[in-house]
């Protein structure tokens, strides 16, 4: 078959099965609204779950980062990238974590490849939640060491995998809060079966970070337990974009030398490292528990007034599933035409015969937002 056969072979059964993706073209994204074409969307598609892309102390962080240090790197952080603004931002977030030590990397998702396929070797398990997000499966599968998938936040299941003879190391994946049905992971437990089994724990908390727990340090500390390795991004509460890998001395020593997305990446701009740490100082601040308090109320609210429409969620990802996929891609429709702008997802990002739309609240939102977006829900399903 051609290369061309191939393709159009490809993206044909996508169509068939109304799976195929597309990128719309919008003016502005990440806030209470979105615009397209002129038009004003109540926007329930952002991560941005503290409202901080907009906030006026970052936006002027990253102002005047770009005045100072300009609005590129240059270059790898092992050449001419490091800069102060990189070193403080990883300090802080040390600090603010409780670890030793915090690597940037460019996104999360090249963080969570980076760890998997610097550290495991073809003696090595790595055992998955077998919902954790694509970057962290498909490093695993392309790792030398092999996979193992456990049943979504199924403790036990992880047990019996974990107890299989095996001659090199274990390593245990999960998210915190999962990206698609927006529960969270029993970590606690997660934790205990991976040290009697004497494996390393990584936990990719993208959406619990700058939202849940103490201060707003994330699923983790919510839940007490301080994993080997945790990958935070910053790109959902945070509101900027980037992510970081916070671990010993030892493992960021150890990165720095072999984990080559690190090695062989530009480095984010100085200006967004600045930009982080003042939307970092905003997480710690008054103003970040007032935040997290409003988004909490309203993702209650949502809550009341969707009923069992929705999964048990708690967090500020409330997926509606629906199931069909031509289904999710009209209700979709429906609600944009109403003013609401929520997306559809489909296999194979999420599980065949999930389909859904993926409702996000945020703390831009306010209260007569989420009763809009309920009363559109009802008349869709009338």
């Amino acid at each position: 078959m051609s290369w061309q056969a191939r393709i159009d072979r490809a993206l044909d059964e996508r169509r068939a099965a109304s799976a195929l993706r597309s990128r719309r073209v919008v003016e502005q994204g990440a806030g209470r609204y979105l615009f397209q074409d002129g038009k004003r969307f109540c926007n329930f598609s952002s991560n941005d779950y503290l409202g901080l892309s907009h906030h006026p102390e970052v936006i002027r962080a990253w102002q005047t980062g770009a005045d100072r240090f300009g609005v590129g790197s240059g270059g790898s952080g092992h050449v001419s990238g490091y800069t102060t603004a990189h070193h403080a931002l990883e300090a802080e977030l040390a600090d603010w974590l409780g670890y030793p030590r915090a690597l940037l990397f460019i996104s999360g998702f090249a963080a969570n490849q980076a760890v998997i396929a610097a550290l495991t070797g073809k003696y090595d398990r790595i055992v998955a939640d077998k919902l954790s997000h694509a970057s962290l499966l498909e490093a695993a599968s392309h790792s030398p060491a092999q996979l193992r998938r456990f049943a979504h936040n199924d403790a036990a299941h992880l047990r019996t995998l974990l107890a299989s003879p095996l001659n090199g190391q274990q390593l245990v994946v999960t998210e915190g809060v999962f990206s698609m049905d927006g529960d969270s992971a029993p970590l606690v437990e997660i934790a205990r079966a991976t040290r009697e089994a004497s494996g390393w724990l990584l936990v990719d908390d993208a959406h619990g970070i700058g939202v849940t727990g103490p201060g707003g340090r994330g699923s983790c500390h919510a839940q007490g337990i301080a994993p080997e390795l945790l990958i935070v991004t910053f790109g959902k509460g945070v509101g900027v974009s980037g992510a970081a890998v916070l671990c010993s001395e030892a493992v960021a020593d150890y990165l720095l030398q072999f984990a080559r997305h690190l090695i062989y990446s530009t480095l984010m701009p100085p200006a967004q490292a600045m930009a982080l740490s003042a939307s970092l100082k905003v997480i710690n601040s008054g103003e970040g528990e007032q935040r997290r308090e409003k988004l909490a109320a309203l993702i209650g609210r949502f809550r009341r007034g969707a009923g069992t429409r929705v999964t048990a969620s708690q967090s500020a990802i409330q997926p509606l599933i629906v199931g069909d996929n031509d289904r999710a891609l009209r209700l979709a429709e429906w609600l944009r035409q109403a003013g609401c702008w929520v997306t559809a997802i489909r296999p194979p990002t999420v599980p065949p015969g999930t389909a859904r739309l993926r409702i996000t609240l945020t703390a831009a939102h306010e209260e007569q937002d989420v009763d809009r977006l309920l009363e559109v829900l009802d008349d869709a399903g009338e």
